[in-house]
């Protein structure tokens, strides 16, 4: 049940972090200045500078920031490892997430305006939505993707280097190449601005914003797109491959019988009595006076002692 309204909670979070921004869901924010003449009343102007969120979104936030609050408490005081706990990468990001949402109320509501910026408190509440994260406690899937790219990271390693390494020399290219020939219209002014250009290009995305105008920097665009296709597609069967081993892992984990620990009765060893009617008390002729380990009573003079 708790694993349930935890998840329901994040859904409900992200969703109104992400519907609070839409135009048609924001109310103006209405400033009123004071304008003082000479000899006449003062006037009010209704100025439009701004839009906040609906008044609706934020008392969601407080209830999903409660709920937050108390489920990193409870989680903090039952872990057995505290050290761990501070520690764990999405524990630090629900931390981060829940003070933001406190810090933006501190600044926004306790303090005046004109002392707060409104747009980089804005902007830092972006950190609310990677409690997505969180879900990888409740869904396998998220883990094995995890598990998939850090067992993969040299090879993203690899990748990234090499990225960096034909953007930086396609990007100096395309900036000389369009150079050579008469182009009024060039579009490569430096070569940072050809590092987007490179990205772009390299990913295969292609926005259009930039393209190459002569014979020698179209060649050098082709070989740019070339490129970034071999580069992408050298690490992807590593990739795939520890990604099938991870999921045919979990599978397979999943479809083994849980153990079963079975808990027999404890009942306490009872003597007997021994021949001749001995009263079975300890030391006694015929008593099952039982030994330090409760197990055999008859060594020191008894008949023995019967287990049930």
């Amino acid at each position: 049940a708790i694993q349930v309204v935890s998840i329901f909670f994040i859904l409900v979070s992200i969703i109104s972090f992400c519907l609070k921004t839409h135009p048609t869901l924001r109310v103006p924010t209405i400033a009123l200045i004071e304008n003082n003449f000479t000899n006449s009343t003062p006037t009010y102007t209704l100025h439009k500078e701004k839009t906040e969120a609906h008044e609706a979104f934020q008392y969601i936030e407080i209830v999903c920031n409660v709920w937050f609050t108390f489920e990193i408490i409870i989680r903090f005081i039952v872990s057995p490892k505290k050290f761990g706990f501070v520690r764990s990468p999405v524990n630090i990001i629900d931390f981060l997430a829940t003070l933001s949402f406190y810090l933006d109320m501190l600044f926004n509501k306790v303090l005046p305006t004109s002392l707060t910026n409104t747009d980089l408190f804005e902007f830092f509440s972006i950190t609310r939505i990677f409690r997505l994260f969180k879900l990888t406690r409740h869904y396998g899937g998220l883990k094995i993707l995890i598990h998939t790219f850090t067992a993969s990271m040299r090879e993203l390693m690899l990748l990234i280097f090499f990225l960096v390494l034909f953007i930086v020399i396609f990007a100096s290219l395309i900036y000389y190449a369009e150079r050579l020939q008469k182009n009024p219209d060039n579009d490569f002014t430096s070569i940072p601005i050809g590092l987007w250009w490179s990205i772009v290009t390299m990913t295969t995305v292609g926005y259009g914003d930039m393209v190459p105008k002569t014979y020698v920097g179209m060649m050098v665009g082709g070989l740019c797109a070339l490129t970034g296709v071999l580069t992408i597609a050298l690490p992807v069967p590593v990739i795939v491959a520890n990604f099938a081993m991870y999921y045919s892992h979990t599978q397979a984990r999943s479809k083994l019988p849980k153990k079963r620990r079975r808990v027999m009765a404890v009942e306490p060893v009872r003597p007997t009595r021994g021949p001749g009617g001995g009263g079975g008390g300890p030391g006694g002729p015929g008593g099952g006076a039982l030994n330090k380990l409760g197990v055999d009573a008859g060594i020191r003079g008894g008949p023995g002692v019967t287990l049930p």
